[in-house]
């Protein structure tokens, strides 16, 4: 994990999770998609690791889901 990374999530975008590897980062933001409030969470985990709409539906995202975050989710 680079050092904007670390900052990032010592700074509080995910205060629970100190490390956090990119497998657990797709397998978060998809639990968090499941749930309507913590969608903002969700979409600032897509950004920060920069995943990718495959990534998102081969992990089990649905594909409505993933279509839903055309401007955020790189394709």
């Amino acid at each position: 994990m680079g050092k904007s990374k670390k900052r990032s999530l010592h700074l509080g975008i995910n205060d629970r999770v100190t490390n956090l590897s990119r497998e657990d980062a797709i397998l978060t933001a998809i639990e968090y998609l499941k749930h309507r409030s913590k969608r903002n969470e969700a979409c600032n985990l897509i950004t920060l690791f920069g995943l990718s709409a495959e990534e998102l539906l081969e992990a089990g995202a649905s594909y409505e889901t993933v279509m839903s975050l055309q401007g955020i989710v790189q394709y």
